[in-house]
């Protein structure tokens, strides 16, 4: 079964490559979707796909890449609404 996450992480996140590394491991993951900065120093997501996928996806979102500090990940389900057919980066 389908469904979406909403998907905010928190913390050191910006200028150190986190939109990449949530781009391949989004992928990995075979969700579809996308992953942007938000103005408040955050990133945010949300994807589409296969509950235990989304779920490994969210797992891996708590490391992120090697120069990153994530303090926090909240994450918001709901309903798919199936508007991705792929993941992108958004600028």
């Amino acid at each position: 079964m389908i469904e979406n996450a909403k998907i905010t992480v928190k913390g050191l996140v910006q200028g150190v490559g986190y939109r990449w590394f949530a781009d391949r491991t989004a992928r990995k993951c075979e969700v579809q979707g996308f992953v942007e900065n938000l103005s408040d120093g955050s990133v945010y997501l949300e994807v589409e796909g296969k509950r235990t996928e989304i779920e490994y996806l969210i797992k891996e979102l708590h490391s992120g890449p090697k120069m990153s500090k994530v303090e926090e990940v909240v994450v918001e389900w709901s309903k798919p609404h199936h508007l991705f057919i792929n993941f992108k980066i958004k600028a």
